[in-house]
């Protein structure tokens, strides 16, 4: 079954058609700042400093620093997909030094209690008529 020149054409057109579309709604995204996730990573580093992230998890808040900083830098060169992908993997990095410095406090609040219980314990015993 051959097909001629003037049945091809109508099909050859409307893919022609719907790749410039597909590309100019490809470039129409790629364009657009990342400015919700610019935002959240922004916040998510300020609850991290806050939780003082600094003290406890500082490689993973000086990622997301740096990752914040690279994202800016992304958009500044219009590299949209690159900066919105930094940006959420700085969000990523703050709250999992977030995560981190709450569980580092857990844990120190977890040690002193069980010293405090240790030592309740040794003057239980050293005084057993005082029960």
């Amino acid at each position: 079954m051959t097909h001629s020149p003037k049945t091809l054409r109508p099909s050859l057109q409307l893919a022609t058609a719907a790749a410039g579309l597909l590309a100019l709604a490809a470039c129409a995204t790629a364009t657009t700042t990342p400015t919700e996730a610019l935002h959240a990573a922004s916040l998510a580093i300020a609850n991290a400093e806050q939780a003082r992230a600094a003290e406890y998890a500082p490689a993973e808040l000086g990622q997301a620093r740096d990752e914040l900083a690279a994202a800016r830098t992304a958009v500044q060169q219009e590299q949209m997909v690159v900066a919105k992908r930094l940006a959420e993997q700085s969000r990523a990095g703050a709250e999992l030094a977030s995560a981190r410095t709450a569980a580092a406090k857990a844990k120190a609040v977890n040690d002193e209690t069980r010293k405090s219980t240790e030592a309740i314990k040794q003057e239980m015993q050293r005084n057993p008529g005082a029960n």
